[in-house]
């Protein structure tokens, strides 16, 4: 099961398709019998090492023939030195806060690289760092916090001055961040648009900073869309200069200085745009979306997944030069007559005449990985499956091996079904699927709707053999139903099947019947309804509403009953399926404090939240602590899963564990001696 929700800071403190139905009818929760109230008993826990070990990133840029590449989710988090001519690292520097980079700029002279660090939450440590590229054996230093929690651009003026942009808090409107290193203060420049909930790209000129604002499933329902602020330099005036052709955006994402002109990549319209430095009344529309733009002479190089392309300025015509899928990439630069690009695992050189590219491994080149926040889990087959970003390690359980299987974006959350895995998979790259038999990385069998990017929770319907999965629009808000059938390979989908605010952060499945759990983070609305859904027929058949003042984190079905457990430690439900009434609501207080998962196994419902695992008597649903302080090192939340032996997995801290319940031992033993026959009998 997943959820949508980020608990690093535990991380770092720690430091035949054809058979499906008939190979998975075993996992059927309801095939255990009714258990009794629980002994206590110790649960075994067996280190099975860390979960994903590699370096994964997030930013990139060009500093002379270097470079320089931000890491993601990995603790230190670091930025490393690629040099080109020799194709090997040759600089590294860790920093002292944050989990990931999103955001580098360096200074006119090329000594000077700064970094934007994102990070849980304001804590009082540097989020801008600056790295003197003279001495990198000298680590770079924290010069600056902004009061905004995340930095996601960074642009440095010619006299040395440094922007950033960024917010990250839904309640609190990006504002502009002036960083002067002549007196190493850092100062607001104001908020220019309160509707606002991200910031996203920044770029200065000797006289203006730009300045792009707009919206994230964090703001919809209301907030403000894309816009484009140009601040002057002298007065801190700012005015919003974004054309009407793209104003109906969400997002300004990318901002980058060109040749007399600024590029700007919006998320929404399908559009980019090119606007006069000089006047920004003058613009050009480029008839694609696109972020990260590079010039070279009459041509503007940008990305736009999945391949890197070039709008000539001459004949206005949009050309392909990158046509691999390579995955993410997370920076576009110009290298003598080349476009360069980093992808999740490759510096990439690519020739914009032949269309040809030249990749550069950065494992082999010697970047220097680490165990990484995880996103979602699998167990099956002999194996257990975690996802990272850009991978999904598998761990061989029989042999102990654990090998990577590149997969671009991210597995939010997974199934095994006999023997297969599939995943719902970020951004906007819909379920895939992995057979071991075949030797074939894991691979798209479905794409999802336009827009429903994000794949929250996946599971199994042995009933009709379909892999249903629930997703949420990260932009507009809401959600889809998905059900994707292996043999015919055909999906289903429906958007909104909730309503137009809830998500599907939950599914579960019993007799053949989908059940939706939704989440609301806005302030209005029913925000934790369950939906009962035909998947074959694509229509709700009923709905109810427990009342819960938070969404939906995930959800779990033994028996009769529909266990929910509910968002910010706001409780614990149970729905009768055969009454459509909910008969329990309980505290969860003591072991959760917002997201969380549930997993069936031997008859017992259980749950990790990003503290504990803990069970749920089937009786009186009371919750017991079975390990405390797990502490698990989750990115999208924590997951648990559990193999056919019901065997539980999930994380502590870093590594993957494996857990036997033994409580069910004594549970078995007291059920024995009830059901001894007495001699009186």
């Amino acid at each position: 099961m997943s959820t949508f929700a980020i608990n690093r800071r535990q991380l770092l403190q720690t430091g035949g398709i054809g058979g499906l139905a008939v190979a998975l009818s075993a996992m059927s929760p309801g095939a255990a019998e009714a258990a009794r109230p629980l002994n206590t008993w110790a649960p075994q826990i067996t280190d099975l090492g860390p979960a994903v070990v590699q370096f994964s990133l997030m930013s990139s840029l060009l500093v002379g023939d270097t470079v320089y590449i931000g890491s993601r989710n990995l603790n230190p988090v670091r930025v490393i030195g690629y040099h080109l001519p020799t194709g090997t690292i040759t600089s590294r520097t860790d920093l002292g806060s944050g989990y990931s980079i999103q955001a580098l700029a360096a200074d006119s002279t090329g000594r000077y690289l700064y970094a934007g660090v994102l990070r849980d939450g304001i804590d009082g440590k540097p989020n801008l760092y600056r790295w003197d590229l003279r001495t990198p054996n000298v680590p770079a230093v924290g010069v600056g916090e902004t009061g905004d929690r995340d930095i996601r651009a960074l642009s440095v003026s010619p006299d040395g001055k440094v922007y950033a942009a960024g917010g990250g808090e839904t309640t609190k409107a990006p504002s502009l961040w002036e960083y002067d290193p002549a007196t190493n203060t850092v100062t607001n420049w104001g908020t220019p648009d309160p509707g606002a909930t991200i910031a996203q790209a920044v770029a200065a000129t000797a006289d203006t900073v730009y300045f792009g604002t707009g919206s994230t499933l964090g703001g919809g329902n209301g907030s403000s869309p894309a816009r484009l602020f140009a601040f002057d330099r002298t007065t801190k005036t700012s005015t919003n200069i974004l054309p009407a052709d793209v104003a109906t955006g969400v997002s300004v994402t990318s901002l980058s200085v060109l040749n007399g002109q600024l590029g700007v990549g919006v998320k929404g319209p399908g559009k980019s745009v090119l606007i006069n430095l000089a006047d920004h009344s003058k613009f050009t529309i480029i008839a694609k979306t696109g972020v990260m733009f590079r010039q070279l002479g009459n041509d503007v190089f940008f990305v736009k997944e999945p391949g890197v392309w070039s709008y000539n300025m001459v004949s206005k015509k949009i050309t392909q030069i990158l046509t691999e899928d390579v995955g993410a990439m997370w920076g576009l630069d110009v290298y003598g007559n080349k476009a360069l690009t980093v992808s999740s695992y490759d510096v990439i050189e690519v020739d914009p005449v032949a269309k040809t590219a030249v990749k550069h491994d950065l494992t082999q080149a010697g970047a220097p990985g680490g165990p990484q926040l995880c996103m979602g889990l699998a167990a099956g087959a002999g194996d257990v499956y975690v996802g990272g970003t850009g991978t999904i390690a598998r761990h061989q359980l029989a042999s102990n091996q654990v090998s990577y299987l590149r997969a671009t974006g991210e597995a939010k959350d997974a199934v095994v079904v006999g023997g297969i895995l599939f995943t719902g998979q970020y951004n906007s790259r819909g379920i895939y699927s992995y057979d071991p038999s075949t030797g074939q990385l894991p691979y798209q069998v479905a794409a999802l709707p336009a827009g429903q990017n994000r794949p929250l929770d996946v599971c199994w319907d042995a009933v009709n053999g379909l892999v249903i999965a629930g997703a949420q629009n990260d932009t507009g808000g809401g959600g889809c139903f998905a059900a994707y059938n292996p043999v015919t390979t055909q999906v289903i989908t429906k958007v909104n099947p909730i309503d137009a605010l809830q998500m599907v952060r939950a599914v579960a499945t019993k007799d053949g019947v989908a059940y939706l759990g939704g989440d609301n983070i806005y302030a209005t609305g029913p925000r934790s309804t369950v939906v009962a859904w035909d998947p074959l027929a694509n229509q709700e058949l009923w709905r109810l509403d427990p009342g819960q003042p938070q969404g939906i984190a995930a959800m779990a079905i033994h028996g009769k009953f529909l266990y929910g457990m509910s968002r910010k430690a706001a409780g614990l439900f149970v729905i009768d399926l055969d009454t459509r009434q909910v008969v329990h609501r309980g505290d969860l207080s003591s072991v959760c404090t917002d997201f969380g998962a549930l997993q069936v196994s031997r008859g017992i419902v259980y749950g990790v939240s990003d503290t504990t695992v803990f069970r749920i008597d089937p009786i009186t649903f009371a919750a017991s602590v079975v390990v405390a302080d797990i502490n698990g090192g989750w990115y999208s939340g924590p997951h648990i899963t559990a193999d056919e032996d019901g065997l539980l997995y999930t994380l502590q801290g870093p590594n993957l564990v494996r857990i036997d319940d033994l409580s069910l031992e004594g549970k078995l033993k007291k059920y024995k001696k009830d059901k001894k026959p007495s001699k009186e009998k």
